[in-house]
């Protein structure tokens, strides 16, 4: 099995080159199942019911998130009823939404779970505690984790911590590719950030122009979303179908 995660989709550079650009990448390299980060899809920042549904048209199977996830009001009204879009689960459990859920795949359970951390981000419940309560009842076949964090090191200790509990640990929101992809020594598949699909000519998706304003001159200003061409950051999970283990992950960038 072939499953591909596709980083921090940001504002109409990123839907176009995926409206452009998946369908080739999805031949190519033979994905069966398509896992994307959408929470700065509409106009840098949340996810609105429009896009929600133009993801869902180009067959992504399940829709990831972070600390932006409820900044357009009306995720709040529709996120309850869309399984397939998830917030992290270690947000307050008054939110709606759900941190986790497993995806039945041809003979396979998919579990997939979105977790936050705490270091350089708004405030959220600790992710081990919160993670520690799914690990303990899975029992679905693959489990592959979007752990949506700044701090590298949080990334890779939390990734040391679970190794061999679940499938992979992939993070985002730096919207920096790096290119630490491993498979951990107890098997599970790990990258620091699997990057932005977004315009690459950017400051992490928006016109580099405000934010030379902002670092250079201390002055706040409005950050506007670039309109320059994208290219798709992402990572492919190979999978042995025989015994669920990793083969293989990779990074790709398409332009």
């Amino acid at each position: 099995m072939n499953i591909l995660f596709i980083g921090d989709i940001f504002s109409s550079p990123g839907r176009d080159v995926l409206s452009n650009k998946l369908n080739i990448i999805v031949k190519k390299h033979q994905i069966d199942f398509i896992i994307a980060n959408g929470e700065n899809i509409s106009h840098g920042k949340g996810i609105n019911k429009n896009h929600y549904n133009f993801l869902k048209q180009l067959k992504i199977n399940v829709i990831t998130s972070g600390n932006h996830i409820f900044k357009q009001k009306e995720t709040l009204e529709y996120i309850s009823n869309s399984k397939d879009l998830l917030r992290p689960l270690n947000m307050n459990k008054s939110l709606p939404g759900l941190g986790t859920n497993i995806f039945k795949f041809k003979d396979k359970e998919i579990r997939v779970t979105n977790l936050m951390g705490q270091v350089f981000m708004d405030n959220v419940n600790n992710p081990y505690e919160a993670f520690d309560e799914i690990i303990f009842k899975d029992t679905s076949n693959i489990h592959i984790v979007d752990f949506h964090a700044e701090a590298s090191a949080e990334k890779l200790a939390f990734a040391f911590n679970y190794d061999g509990k679940v499938t992979a640990i992939l993070g985002t929101h730096t919207h920096i590719q790096t290119a630490d992809e491993r498979i951990m020594p107890n098997g599970t598949a790990y990258i620091t950030d699997v990057g932005m699909t977004g315009s690459f000519d950017s400051v992490i998706g928006v016109n580099p122009e405000e934010v030379i304003i902002k670092e250079k001159l201390g002055l706040q200003t409005k950050f506007v979303p670039s309109t320059k061409p994208a290219k798709i950051s992402a990572v492919i999970i190979k999978i042995d179908d025989t015994n669920n283990k990793v083969i293989n992950i990779s990074r790709i960038n398409e332009y």
